[in-house]
């Protein structure tokens, strides 16, 4: 179990603040800094910068703040485990990116746990860096990520294979094509994801390698969310930069169309990522499994 000094300063790291931490915690202000006090001398660390209406950490801090935030997760997820261990409940943290959030994948989570029994999944969605520290702290047990693994940290199983498209309204001029040339992309107003993005850094990054830049496009709106930016998109308010998988269900539906982009080819991967002591090889497989099952129904 952590002890109440170290959480009191995850409390403290949290809400860079004396006072507001004491009040969360139900304790004093003098019991926070002595427990602050007490964890500093054994670690021989000092913790916090403490300035007038300022407080932020120290590098050593950090890493505290990292193992502290790992050893909550691993405490949390042990307390879980304990609770009906008769029961043999599986409860499984997955995080996934805003791509996979607008694919089938929770979709695909759905059917694991109606087809295994006791079985129960948690999905967060979050940028891919952060999906990584996550499953670094053990916040999470598996990410869905769209682009092959190269940390040697985590395995990796490779789901599928996806690639960028150009996607547009039904009613656009161009629609009943099955390609768009970069020159006609240029005359269009086009809503991309923000440059943080995953997808948005693939497809700048392909520019460049044509020695092409994405400033040589009319981008007027920069959205976040994929959904938001297909509903503009069906209103022909514009064309946009899109994984196809996240465009599979509207496809079907005959809401959108999309067309390869001339002379540039935007694939990745989209593997599943997980910690190397994941003791659930079958929900793996079973996800695998689910995942090809609901792919033929959209296709």
């Amino acid at each position: 179990m952590i002890e109440n000094k170290m959480l009191t300063f995850f409390k403290v790291a949290e809400l860079k603040n004396f006072t507001r931490a004491a009040k969360e915690l139900s304790l004093t202000q003098p019991a926070v800094s002595h427990h602050i006090l007490q964890l500093e001398n054994e670690l021989h660390a000092t913790l916090f910068i403490r300035n007038k209406g300022n407080l932020r950490m120290t590098q050593e801090g950090e890493i505290v703040y990292k193992y502290a935030k790992m050893m909550q997760s691993i405490d949390q997820k042990m307390t879980e485990e304990l609770l009906n261990p008769s029961q043999c409940l599986k409860k499984i943290r997955v995080g996934i990116t805003h791509t996979a959030e607008s694919n089938m994948m929770t979709e695909v989570f759905a059917k694991c746990v109606n087809d295994i029994d006791k079985l129960s999944i948690t999905i967060v969605t979050d940028t891919k860096k952060n999906l990584y520290d996550r499953l670094s702290n053990y916040e999470i047990d598996m990410a869905v990520i769209e682009e092959k693994n190269t940390n040697a940290q985590f395995n990796a199983l490779m789901l599928d294979t996806d690639y960028l498209v150009c996607v547009l309204s039904k009613n656009h001029y161009l629609a009943n094509g099955a390609i768009i040339t970069l020159n006609q992309l240029k005359k269009e107003k086009m809503i991309l994801r923000l440059p943080s993005s995953a997808t948005r850094e693939l497809f700048e990054s392909t520019l460049a390698t044509i020695n092409e830049s994405i400033h040589s496009f009319n981008v007027t709106l920069e959205v976040d969310n994929i959904e938001t930016i297909k509903e503009l998109v069906q209103k022909n308010l514009g064309v946009s930069i899109l994984p196809r998988s996240a465009c599979i269900k509207d496809l079907q539906q005959n809401k959108i169309k999309i067309l390869q982009i001339e002379n540039l080819s935007m694939a990745r991967e989209t593997d599943i990522i997980y910690r190397k002591d994941f003791a659930y090889e079958d929900i793996l497989q079973h996800i695998t499994r689910s995942y090809q099952e609901i792919l033929k129904n959209y296709n």
